[in-house]
C-alpha cells in the first residue's frame, strides 16, 4: 500500500461512493438523497468512487470509502463493490476500500464477502436501519465470523438516520434497528473483531459511550452530525476516557471534509487529543502504523 502517513493530513473513516462510473443513478436513490439533503442542508454531489478520490488527494486525505448494499431493504439497486474496489486499486495513496454485503443473502452473502476479503477490502459497512436487520440476530453470526477470521473491521450505522427523514412514514426506515445496544451483544460475542459504531448515535449517545467504553473492540466514529451540533457529554469523553478510540469521519458527501474540520476546530478538544481523532486512532485501527 503507497500510503505515506507523514504527508496525510487526515484519516477520514467514513466516505460514500454515491454513484457508479457510466451509470444513471437509481430513481429511487434520487428520492432518497433529495431528503437527506434536505434534512442536512444543502444539496451534497452524487460522486463516483473516482471522483471521492480526487476529492481527498487535493486535501492530503484518506478516505475510507464503501457504498451500501440495501436492496433487500430499500428496493433500490446496489451500488457496486466492484467500482469501490477498483477505484481503490488505482488510487491506492488515498482510498481504504470497505465492501458492503446485505446480511440477508445469507450463504451467499457470506460467499461474497470472502470474495471481496481476498481482494483486498479492509472492512465491511452495515446500515441496520435501511439494510433492516437486527445486529444481534444469530442468524447474521457467519458473516461476522468470516470478517473476523480475516482481522478486518466491521462499521455499523447507529442512531437516526438522514435516510428517509421527512418522507411519509420515514420512507419506511425503521430506526429501532439502529441502537448501539444491539451491537454491544456483537461485540461481546466476537472479541476478535474490530467494530466502529458511526456517527453520534442520537438519541443513544449515552448507550454508544458506554458500550465504547466497556468493549475494547468498539470505536466510535464522529460522522454524520456537524461538530457544532456534538452534545457535551461526546466532546467529554473524546477528551478522557474514549480519547484513543474517537475518529474523525465526515460522511461526505452529506457533510464535507473542510466544513467538519472548520467546525471541529471550533471545540474545546485538548491539543494533544487533536491529532488522534483525526488522524493516529485511524492509523493504527486500520493497521497503517
Amino acid at each position: 500500500m503507497s500510503i505515506d502517513l507523514d504527508t496525510i493530513t487526515a484519516i477520514d473513516v467514513h466516505v460514500h461512493a454515491e454513484r457508479n462510473e457510466g451509470e444513471q443513478q437509481d430513481p429511487l436513490t434520487g428520492e432518497i438523497l433529495a431528503a437527506a439533503a434536505a434534512y442536512f442542508g444543502g444539496h451534497p454531489p452524487q460522486p463516483t468512487a473516482q471522483e471521492v478520490a480526487d476529492h481527498y488527494r487535493e486535501r492530503q486525505m484518506l478516505a475510507v470509502i464503501f457504498t451500501v448494499d440495501d436492496e433487500a431493504g430499500m428496493g433500490r439497486r446496489r451500488l457496486g463493490n466492484e467500482q469501490v474496489l477498483e477505484a481503490a486499486q488505482r488510487n491506492p495513496d488515498v482510498l481504504i476500500p470497505f465492501a458492503s454485503v446485505d446480511p440477508h443473502k445469507g450463504k451467499l452473502g457470506v460467499r461474497e464477502a470472502r470474495e471481496l476479503i481476498e481482494r483486498g477490502v479492509r472492512g465491511f459497512k452495515f446500515h441496520p436501519n435501511i439494510q433492516r436487520f437486527w445486529p444481534n440476530d444469530r442468524e447474521f453470526y457467519p458473516l461476522y465470523e468470516v470478517i473476523a477470521q480475516a482481522g478486518l473491521i466491521a462499521l455499523f450505522h447507529s442512531g437516526t438516520t438522514g435516510i428517509g427523514a421527512g418522507m411519509p412514514g420515514g420512507g419506511g426506515v425503521h430506526l429501532k434497528y439502529s441502537n448501539p445496544m444491539a451491537v454491544d451483544d456483537v461485540a461481546a460475542d466476537f472479541p476478535e473483531l474490530n467494530i466502529i459504531l458511526a456517527h453520534p448515535s442520537f438519541p443513544w449517545q449515552d448507550e454508544a459511550l458506554a458500550v465504547a467504553v466497556h468493549k475494547p473492540n468498539v470505536y466510535i466514529d464522529l460522522s454524520g452530525w456537524a461538530p457544532k451540533y456534538f452534545p457535551e457529554i461526546l466532546i467529554r469523553y473524546t477528551n478522557t476516557q474514549l480519547a484513543h478510540k474517537m475518529l474523525f469521519g465526515s460522511d461526505y458527501p452529506l457533510i464535507t471534509p473542510d466544513r467538519w474540520l472548520r467546525e471541529f476546530a471550533q471545540l474545546p478538544i485538548k491539543d494533544e487529543v487533536r491529532p488522534l481523532v483525526l488522524k493516529q486512532n485511524a492509523a493504527r485501527l486500520l493497521g497503517l502504523c
